[in-house]
C-alpha cells in the first residue's frame, strides 16, 4: 500500500487514512465498525476533552480534541461509504446554521447583550427545527444525556414556557415534600413507588440547584470528587490506627470519616 508520510498533516490527510483503513487492504477491526459499535467510543472521547478543560491541559487537550475528530470523520466515513453523505455535506449544514443562527452578525437582526442573542437562537431553533409547542421542545432533549443534566434542560425549556417556580425557596419545600414522600414509600416497602419517589427526590434537588443558578451535573461530580478524597483519607488514617474497613464497626467507621472530614 501506497501512503506518502509527512512531517505535519491536515484534515483531508485524517479523511485519507480513515479510508484506507476501512479499505479492503486496511485495518479488519476499522472495517468491521458501525455507528453502534463506536458509539461509546464517542462518549468516551467526549468526557476525556472535558478532563482536559477541566485540568487546564492544552497538550491533552490537543490530543483529546483530535480523538473526538477521528470519531467525527469515522462516522463520516461509514456514512460516505454507504451512500448517505460526505464529510463535506457535514461542514456544508453545521456553517449554514450557524448563519442562520446568527443573524445579527450575518444579517441585518440587532440585538442588545448576550440575553437576546439566547433568546433569538432559541427562537431560530424551534422554527428551523418545525417546534411549534412547548411540550415538542421538551421532548427534543436527548434521552441519551446523562440525566441530571437531562433535567435541566428539561427544567430550563419549561421555564422558557412560563411553567417554573416563582423562586428557591418554593422548589425547597418541594424537594421536602418529596423527600417525605420516598420516606413513607421505604416505610411501606413499596417497590415500584421508592423507585418512582427517587426519582421524584433526584429531579427536584435539580430545580433547586438551578433556582440557586447552579449546575447539578457539576456540583455532584464536585461531591463525587470530595468523596473520593475523603475516603482515600479514611482510609490512610485506618491503616495508621491498623483498623481493617470491613471488619471495623459502624461507631469506628462514623469516627474515622469525621475525623477525615475535620482535616
Amino acid at each position: 500500500m501506497t501512503f506518502k508520510q509527512k512531517d505535519t498533516y491536515g484534515i483531508e490527510d485524517l479523511r485519507e487514512i480513515m479510508r484506507v483503513l476501512r479499505s479492503e487492504n486496511g485495518c479488519p477491526w476499522d472495517r468491521e465498525q458501525t455507528h453502534a459499535s463506536i458509539r461509546k467510543d464517542f462518549i468516551e472521547e467526549t468526557y476525556e476533552v472535558i478532563e482536559a478543560i477541566d485540568e487546564q491541559n492544552p497538550a491533552m487537550l490537543r490530543e483529546e480534541l483530535g480523538d473526538v475528530l477521528l470519531q467525527v470523520v469515522f462516522h463520516t466515513q461509514i456514512e460516505e461509504e454507504a451512500g448517505a453523505f460526505s464529510f463535506d455535506d457535514v461542514v456544508d449544514e453545521i456553517c449554514k446554521k450557524l448563519i442562520v443562527r446568527h443573524p445579527h452578525v450575518f444579517g441585518d437582526a440587532n440585538v442588545s447583550n448576550v440575553s437576546d442573542v439566547l433568546d433569538q437562537w432559541t427562537r431560530i431553533k424551534q422554527e428551523t427545527k418545525g417546534q411549534k409547542t412547548a411540550s415538542e421542545t421538551l421532548c427534543a432533549v436527548p434521552k441519551q444525556l446523562p440525566a441530571l443534566m437531562r433535567s435541566q434542560k428539561v427544567q430550563n425549556r419549561a421555564k422558557k414556557a412560563g411553567f417554573d417556580y416563582p423562586d428557591v425557596s418554593m422548589a425547597f419545600d418541594d424537594l421536602k415534600s418529596e423527600v417525605t414522600e420516598l420516606q413513607s414509600a421505604l416505610q411501606a416497602q413499596d417497590e415500584n413507588n421508592i423507585e418512582e419517589e427517587l426519582g421524584d427526590v433526584l429531579f427536584s434537588a435539580v430545580n433547586v440547584a438551578r433556582l440557586c443558578g447552579k449546575d447539578a451535573e457539576e456540583m455532584l461530580t464536585g461531591s463525587c470528587n470530595k468523596f473520593i478524597e475523603r475516603f482515600q483519607r479514611v482510609e490512610m488514617l485506618s491503616n495508621e490506627e491498623q483498623i481493617s474497613l470491613k471488619d471495623a464497626s459502624l461507631k469506628q467507621l462514623i469516627a474515622l470519616w469525621k475525623k477525615a472530614k475535620q482535616e
